[in-house]
């Protein structure tokens, strides 16, 4: 069996290089936990051959497709030797890896195939650092581990609709840096993007536009099922978000009925927040909550489905309460676990739900209290559609600006009080896409802060540091100009 990786192609590369500097394992993002150098010098062999019969033909395949864009090639045979090792070792965490490189070739092994996965990542990196930017090879022993198992990026694909193709982009760009969350938010006052058989105008009516009067769009139950396909190959979950029970208005001008005057809202494509809210008194919108649940449940792999519950401003306090308790033990009753945003702690939540503190610290202190766990999501410090200062021509600044140093310096264990840090699941980095329309606009939101929040989700508070991740970070930036990546370039 043969993949798009061989590395004819590669040795003639090498050869041609000029190393400028010696070989750094300190060049990875998320910076790795263990990495020792040996000072030898070591040339790749001309192909990468794999003996791997702990490891499945779909992850050599998609390991494989991930560095074509540096013309290797890779084969696998069945027995005998190999320069290419690929290992699964029961006793390391699921996520955990070693890679070895040494004169003899390439050993990963894992404690799962994420763990396979993620040192696949790690010597991606590497690679680059080597090809692109000149630096020579020694042995290396790396050994990794991530801090928070739940490593989060949020595209909202309701305020400007993006397709599957775009999906897939980036899910590529941050499977590099070992995100394992992909939160799509699917509903809002501008669209719903997610097809639902039972309620067909959700799609038809309230996907028929978005923010600025476009044409919207919305994906299909086959749409959404490649996307998990896609992710799944690269050890991301999506969590998908249907959000309840204000941002509705899509919802509200599909059905009449679901209006407490039973008067169907007009179609919005404006950029306010929270003048919308489903209708508590009324038996069709638990019906309606009901089906919408059910049938996303049945289609989504992963084992969360995200609530909403944010910036329901026209909801009372009594039926706020009545529509998200509903909600919530629905998709407990489905085998989910559900998360909403912080202000679902004014309803009952136990250690089944997950809090996503985005504005809130009492909230968030309030929803631990009643033993739910946090996924910490800062917006002044993890808000992508943030604007990186005042001449930013994309985004926001509500949350005040963000640039790359302050999305960078903060630590999510010191932002609420009375939390204990085990309650904390992990760290979530979302992008609004009020100000977006294209992947180019996503690409520029997202790079570079991403990859420092992903580092704050894989690594250590103690392993962390501006000034070097900096130096790190501006090699980053060279390569996303080289993949054609639209960045933002300062980091000031």
């Amino acid at each position: 069996m043969k993949y798009s990786i061989s590395l004819f192609t590669l040795i003639l590369i090498i050869s041609c290089a000029a190393p400028s500097e010696e070989f750094n394992a300190t060049i990875v993002i998320p910076e790795v936990a263990d990495a020792r150098t040996a000072e030898t010098k070591i040339s790749l062999a001309k192909e990468w051959v794999t003996v791997a019969p702990d490891i499945s033909d779909g992850l050599l395949e998609t390991l494989a497709s991930q560095i074509t864009e540096l013309g290797i090639e890779v084969s696998k045979k069945k027995e005998g030797s190999a320069n290419l090792m690929l290992n699964l070792d029961a006793s390391l965490d699921t996520e955990s890896y070693r890679l070895q490189i040494t004169e003899r070739g390439v050993e990963i092994t894992g404690g799962s195939e994420a763990g396979v996965f993620y040192a696949w990542q790690t010597l991606r990196q590497l690679l680059y650092n080597h090809l692109w930017s000149g630096e020579s090879w020694k042995a290396v022993d790396l050994s990794d581990t991530a801090k928070y198992t739940y490593r989060g990026y949020m595209l909202d694909i309701s305020r400007h609709f993006f397709g599957v193709e775009v999906i897939k982009s980036v899910i590529d760009q941050i499977s590099l840096y070992k995100i394992n969350h992909m939160h799509l938010h699917l509903s809002d006052d501008q669209g719903w993007r997610i097809e639902i058989n039972s309620w067909p105008k959700l799609t038809a009516t309230g996907g028929s536009t978005e923010v600025g009067g476009g044409e919207g769009g919305y994906l299909s139950q086959e749409d959404y099922k490649e996307i998990q396909r896609y992710a799944q190959e690269r050890f991301i979950t999506i969590v998908p978000e249907i959000d309840i029970p204000g941002h509705t208005n899509a919802a509200l001008a599909s059905y009449a009925e679901l209006n407490c005057d039973d008067k169907a809202t007009a179609l919005y494509t404006g950029t306010e927040v929270g003048f919308s809210t489903l209708c508590a008194e009324k038996e069709i919108t638990y019906t309606f909550l009901s089906d919408v649940f059910t049938e996303l449940a049945e289609i989504t792999e992963g084992p969360y489905l995200h609530i909403g519950g944010d910036e329901s401003h026209v909801t009372s306090d009594e039926d706020y309460v009545r529509i998200v308790e509903f909600t919530l033990e629905k998709v407990i009753a489905l085998g989910k676990t559900p998360i909403g945003w912080d202000e679902i702690a004014n309803a009952k939540l136990d250690e089944r739900t997950i809090s996503q503190y985005w504005a809130s610290s009492e909230n968030t202190s309030l929803a631990a209290s009643k033993k739910a766990s946090v996924i910490i999501s800062p917006a002044a410090h993890a808000y992508l559609d943030m604007q990186y200062d005042s001449l930013t021509p994309l985004g926001l600044h509500w949350a005040g600006y963000l640039p790359v140093k302050k999305s960078y310096n903060w630590n999510p264990e010191a932002l609420v009080e009375q939390l204990d840090p085990e309650q904390i699941v992990g760290v979530e980095a979302p992008l609004w896409s009020e100000t977006l329309e294209n992947l180019e606009d996503i690409e520029y939101m997202t790079f570079p802060r991403l990859p420092g929040l992903a580092e704050i989700a894989w690594s250590t508070k103690d392993r962390r540091s501006w000034e070097s991740y900096k130096r790190i970070l501006e090699r980053h930036i060279e390569w996303f100009e080289k993949k054609g990546i639209n960045t933002y370039k300062s980091l000031e």
